[in-house]
């Protein structure tokens, strides 16, 4: 049986409350089986923004499907909570994930001749460990290198959709906010 489009609503807001992932579109269907279009699920979605437009709660379409989040502003009052720092990431790390980002797929040796350097095995672990990069295939030249690129979580926990969403190169210095101890 069809639900009804404010029942439909419902169940849509409960299953992305209740998610631990953002949910994409093939993972909203299954919660009624062939019996709602996508249209559906997608105008339940549209109404939901809309509901919660003015709330602290927001609706984000991120990478990997659509997550509830806690609008950006009122993150600083709930870091009072959790007292936690986020882990800070060295200045060879943020550089080679920049490179990743922005140029992939790439090798390490692409990410050397851009820094100037040689890049460690701990900074590309970090990156992996995270989940922010991956290998997805390998250069046709001797050695077969890694090709390095950003994954969904990369996206995700960046509150990206997808690479376009990423800011422009030339703006990329002026986001950093300069490490007093370097």
């Amino acid at each position: 049986m069809c639900p009804n489009p404010a029942e439909l609503k419902r169940v849509v807001e409960a299953a992305l409350f209740a998610a631990q992932e953002p949910l994409p579109m093939q993972e909203l269907k299954k919660l009624f089986g062939d019996e709602v279009a996508t249209e559906s699920i997608r105008s339940a979605i549209d109404e939901l923004q809309s509901d919660w437009r003015e709330r602290a709660i927001e609706l984000i379409k991120l990478a990997s499907g659509w997550r509830f989040r806690v609008r950006p502003q009122y993150m600083v009052y709930l870091e009072r909570l959790t007292p936690e720092k986020a882990p800070r990431y060295s200045r060879a790390v943020m550089e080679t994930l920049a490179i990743i980002a922005y140029r992939q797929p790439v090798t390490r040796g692409d990410i050397e001749q851009i820094r100037g350097v040689s890049v460690s095995s701990n900074v590309i672990k970090t990156l992996e460990g995270r989940g922010w990069v991956d290998v997805v295939g390998h250069r046709d030249v001797p050695g077969r290198p890694g090709l390095y690129a950003t994954t969904r979580k990369f996206l995700d926990d960046l509150a990206l959709s997808s690479l376009k969403d990423l800011p422009p190169l030339e703006q990329l210095g002026q986001l950093v906010i300069p490490d007093p101890g370097e």
